[in-house]
């Protein structure tokens, strides 16, 4: 592995990402803000299980070839956006039910995960940051590289757990408020479509 300094930049190098305003850490914000802390750290359990993916990718060479690839890039990108604009449309319809007796609009955990998951995946610009970050911090005479490549990847992780789920925990306190506003619960919605709509059209001109 590297040496312990070359891991403590790589850690605050991480944090210092993590904490730069980014269409993963505003998803956590308005989930948060939406459906309570607790929405919002399984929505950073889902990006980190991207992240994770993103790391293997690295390690072992798929996303070199993925980077090469115009027509892979330009269509993981599509499918990204388009499920931004999905959400969006969520959001739109939620209006104020979140809040509501009923709860047949409010997703499940596992939805909110796998929402994470396809957020994070399907951001292409993600593994080609990886790609361009991650080998900087390894050094291939401390060993081979990919455990090297894989640590630096749950390093990076964890800060990611540490910025994200402060954002969650931070925006839950909206929530709370939420919950006695009907009017800011239309709004917030509202916003969040918004958000989304902003970030998927963001992504799709996104160039390599």
């Amino acid at each position: 592995m590297p040496e312990p300094d070359v891991l403590s930049v790589f850690f605050l190098a991480a944090l210092a990402l993590g904490i730069a305003p980014g269409p993963d850490n505003i998803f956590v914000l308005t989930q948060s803000a939406l459906y309570g802390r607790l929405a919002g750290f399984v929505v950073t359990l889902g990006l980190c299980t991207g992240l994770l993916v993103h790391t293997t990718a690295v390690a072992f060479g798929i996303a070199a070839i993925f980077s090469a690839s115009t027509i892979a890039f330009t269509a993981i990108k599509l499918l990204g956006a388009a499920y931004l604009l999905y959400l969006a449309w969520q959001a739109l319809k939620a209006g104020t039910s979140r809040f509501s007796a009923s709860t047949e609009t409010e997703p499940s955990l596992s939805q909110l995960y796998r929402r994470g998951i396809v957020m994070n995946i399907t951001n292409p610009k993600v593994a080609i940051f990886f790609l361009a970050f991650l080998p900087q911090f390894a050094d291939p005479s401390a060993g081979p590289l990919v455990p090297q490549l894989l640590g630096l990847g749950c390093l990076f992780i964890l800060a990611t757990i540490l910025v994200f789920g402060l954002v969650a925990w931070s925006a839950g306190f909206l929530g709370e408020w939420l919950k006695r506003s009907p009017t800011a619960q239309l709004v917030l919605n509202r916003i969040a479509a918004l958000v989304f709509v902003g970030l998927a059209l963001r992504l799709a001109v996104t160039q390599r």
